[in-house]
């Protein structure tokens, strides 16, 4: 039964409801092997999946779990989501903003998928912080603070998970009906009313083309709809790193950095839009009205004061926090104008400084990572630091004209 399902969305054939289930539930028991189901996933990414195949099994992955009551908290909820991208740290920056405006902001977060972390990752590299809380743990903290960043529970879309994991290391984390039925999925089991995703496209995100993302983006907001909910897509370029600072706790560092008002550029700009399409939707304001409020906010570091009360909570210690790796410097080899600096092969750089992982099992060097030290424009001499390099392991190999482009 399972290879004929295989088989047939292989010879790319429509699959019912009913054979979708078979297969991902099979796989959630234990009765389809890993084997199987990559090269399932494998077919569906060279096939595609039509809507109502997306439909059923965002349906699937949803009733796989419980899905969280957020009843009890007056008001709107409001949620963000990114496909993923080099450097994105948004969420740390995005969610203590829209909280400090009197937006509660109770969020599922995942780990990495592909060549760097996701936000967990991020804030496991804070040391002692708490990324696993129970119902009644999130419900005093969202009622004491208004924020909540957790790791997705084993009762909340449990399937999507397991299923995540795989996608990580099977070659299918590109594929856009995955992507959308994992994250409506996890918006949806975690009790959002109102979403912003955030559709990365470039060479350093999982979608690579303007088309993939338009789809993506209709995709999200029809099955928003279907479950009435609000959902608003901001596409996103990520040809370039977001930021200077990749790797986990280096990115929480270049995070703290923006909330204190200390670095403008692309994570800045990108942050306050995202910011600000939240709390438009929670406010039911103009997004140029809601952009002040969050503006305000970043000057006057209510934002920041959230994000370290956050942190807190959950029992995370910011105190004389340091990146514990050694330190090796790419220079520059000639002289010129910095072009480009390439997102996809910073992020290969990166997973092999020991930021990401290569299988689902790998553990993360949350101290391993790149600083870029030179933006875009900038004039370089020969000899110029471009980028610094954390890592903790013995051997570093890079080739310096596929990551900065100099002319």
């Amino acid at each position: 039964m399972i290879l004929d399902i295989i088989n047939k969305k292989a010879n790319n054939y429509e699959l019912t409801k009913e054979e979708l289930e078979t297969i991902f539930l099979g796989y959630l028991k234990g009765e389809v092997k890993d084997y199987q189901m990559s090269a399932f996933l494998m077919a569906i990414k060279i096939n595609d999946m039509s809507d109502s195949e997306i439909f059923a099994l965002t349906d699937i992955f949803i009733k796989s779990g419980d899905i969280l009551d957020l009843s009890y908290i007056k008001g709107p909820k409001v949620d963000k989501h990114s496909t993923g991208g080099v450097g994105d740290k948004t969420t740390l920056i995005v969610a203590p903003l829209v909280a400090s405006c009197n937006i509660p902001v109770i969020k599922m977060s995942g780990r990495g998928l592909g060549y760097t972390g996701g936000t967990i990752d991020k804030l496991e590299a804070i040391p002692g912080f708490k990324v696993s809380l129970t119902e009644d743990e999130i419900k005093k903290q969202a009622e004491d603070i208004g924020l909540v960043i957790i790791s997705q529970t084993k009762d909340l879309a449990p399937l999507d998970k397991k299923i995540y994991a795989l996608r990580d290391v099977s070659g299918t984390t590109d594929s856009i009906p995955l992507i959308a039925s994992s994250i409506m999925s996890k918006k949806i089991a975690g009790g959002a009313d109102k979403i912003v995703i955030d559709i990365k496209v470039g060479k350093g995100a999982l979608i690579k083309n303007e088309e993939a993302a338009k789809r993506l983006s209709s995709l999200v907001i029809k099955i928003g709809s279907y479950y009435q909910k609000e959902v608003r897509t901001i596409i996103s370029n990520m040809d370039r790193p977001l930021g200077n600072n990749i790797g986990n706790l280096l990115e929480v560092i270049e995070a703290i950095d923006i909330l204190d008002n200390k670095k403008k550029g692309n994570l800045y700009d990108l942050s306050i839009e995202i910011a600000s399409k939240m709390l438009s939707m929670a406010k039911n304001i103009q997004e140029e009205e809601a952009r002040k409020e969050i503006i305000t906010n970043l000057n006057n570091k209510k934002g920041l004061e959230k994000f370290f009360e956050f942190v807190k909570y959950q029992h995370g210690n910011l105190e004389n926090v340091e990146v514990k790796a050694k330190v090796y410097n790419i220079k520059a080899n000639k002289d010129g104008i910095l072009k480009d600096i390439d997102a996809l092969n910073i992020a290969k750089l990166s997973l092999n400084l020991g930021a990401g992982r290569k299988t689902k099992d790998d553990k993360i060097d949350y101290n391993a990572g790149i600083v870029i030290k030179k933006n875009i424009g900038e004039e370089i001499k020969k000899g110029d630091i471009l980028a610094s390099l954390y890592t903790n392991v013995d051997s570093i190999n890079f080739n310096i004209e596929r990551i900065f482009e100099i002319s």
